[in-house]
């Protein structure tokens, strides 16, 4: 394996640097070969990864235990057979799309003999610094591989084990099908990182999945570009023409599915019209589920007016919001709850303390959806359906490297489109601008081509 422990990390940088060019001569079905190679490869030794997993996962509890480690990341550490099944299940899809690269997005002929492409390109050499959730590794890895991307992989130290060990399985499944052993790099130190970060020269885009403080991090100690969002700040948003069977049956799934995930719901915002109808039976359905809840003093009111023994809900157990509860990204079952007095109100609090991530409205009136998804900022904007579905594998990208909360290219989950660029092609006969200059000057035709 080649590891940072072997070389400074900037030889690494280099070597992938290199080894990105190859990459970008290959043919498809060479990195077909090898994304199935890895596939195969990882479930001929899938006992052997979780085990290494169960080692992991072991020596996380005790510092779960101790209050060293939050339970939302050590439930995202598991990586048994179940989920490396589902890992390779979603490198064979990777594996089974078109290419990517050389895809011609514009073709126009500017004059006679003289046409302008632009052609999809690969970045070049990719860093992914990833937080717990070992399946993170192949996904990027195959991700990259596809789209003919160089890549320095940097996981958690809670899941060493099981990271080194994939590593080693996917570098040598994929040399062994003609990839070049310098594509791949794992990085094990937060060292590693220091210096990764200063390798400008060679990485061309890092993208940290963690948490915010990881993400705040890499973007201030670095001039490599960085793709990736600091929060998950996510909301449900029930209108007054909601199904309420429904709204409630999508918040549980939003917020229980999956309660550490960076799409998971953290705020539900209810529509004062069906306050009372919707609010006992959800806080009902929710303490079932073992959600702490905090809501805001229009909510108490409503809730006030109903008694415990007509309602299968525990006042008691309710907290009053404040104005963090709004800015909070959970990652575990709390749920905050606020009445808003119309859609512009949802809207206003939404882009004021959402992070751009993803929302969901509950509404029969697609109209209002309509409004709603063009005023709200954030990547992902749902109709009657859990902010949960904000994921590469579910889109059908195969896998993700992340979700980008940015405003530019790439956003939202990050698949093969996210990781390429683009080069312009012209092809000419000897044209000189000159031609096009002057008091004589051609004409360009601007012709687009099909």
């Amino acid at each position: 394996m080649q590891g940072a422990a072997e070389s400074n990390v900037l030889a690494l940088a280099e070597a992938s640097k290199l080894a990105s060019a190859e990459l970008a001569l290959s043919s498809t079905q060479l990195r077909q070969r090898a994304l199935l190679a890895i596939a195969e490869a990882l479930e001929l030794n899938a006992e052997k990864i979780a085990a290494a997993n169960e080692i992991d996962l072991a020596n996380c509890k005790k510092r779960v235990e101790n209050g060293e480690l939050k339970d939302s990341l050590f439930q995202r550490l598991k990586f048994d057979r179940a989920k490396i099944l589902s890992t390779t299940q979603g490198i064979r899809q990777i594996a089974a799309m078109p290419e990517p690269l050389g895809v011609s997005t514009l073709a126009r002929q500017l004059d006679e003999d003289l046409e302008l492409y632009k052609i999809s390109s690969s970045i070049g050499v990719v860093a992914v610094i990833f937080e717990a959730r070992p399946e993170a590794m192949p996904q990027i890895l195959a991700l990259c591989l596809k789209t003919a991307n160089a890549v320095l992989l940097k996981g958690g130290s809670e899941a060493e084990r099981t990271n080194r060990l994939l590593f080693e399985i996917m570098q040598s499944a994929a040399s062994a099908a003609g990839v070049p052993q310098a594509a791949f790099a794992l990085l094990e130190t937060r060292a590693d990182v220091k210096q990764l970060l200063n390798a400008d020269a060679f990485v061309d885009l890092i993208i940290p999945r963690g948490s915010n403080e990881l993400v705040r991090s890499i973007q201030e100690n670095t001039r490599i570009p960085v793709l990736g969002h600091a929060a998950g700040i996510c909301h449900v948003y029930v209108d007054k023409t909601a199904d309420l069977k429904m709204a409630e049956e999508v918040i549980l799934d939003s917020k229980c599915q999956y309660p550490s995930a960076c799409n998971a719901v953290e705020t539900v915002l209810i529509h004062k019209d069906v306050l009372e109808r919707i609010l006992p039976a959800l806080c009902a359905a929710l303490q079932k589920r073992a959600v702490e809840l905090r809501v805001d003093e229009c909510c108490l009111q409503s809730l006030e007016k109903i008694t415990n023994a007509e309602h299968d809900f525990d006042f008691d157990l309710l907290k009053a919001a404040n104005e963090n509860d709004w800015k909070e990204e959970y990652g575990e079952l709390i749920l905050s709850l606020k009445a808003v007095s119309s859609m512009q109100e949802a809207i206003e609090h939404i882009n004021k303390f959402g992070s751009g991530h993803t929302e969901a409205m509950i509404a029969q009136d697609r109209t209002r959806f309509e409004r709603f998804f063009r005023a709200v900022n954030s990547a992902g904007i749902y109709l009657n359906a859990s902010t949960r579905f904000a994921d590469g594998y579910r889109y059908g990208f195969g896998a993700e490297l992340g979700i980008s909360t940015s405003k530019m290219h790439p956003r939202g989950p990050v698949g093969i489109e996210g990781l390429l660029s683009y080069k312009y092609k012209i092809l000419g006969k000897g044209h000189l601008v000159a031609d096009y200059s002057g008091t004589n000057a051609k004409v360009f035709l601007h012709k687009d081509l099909s």
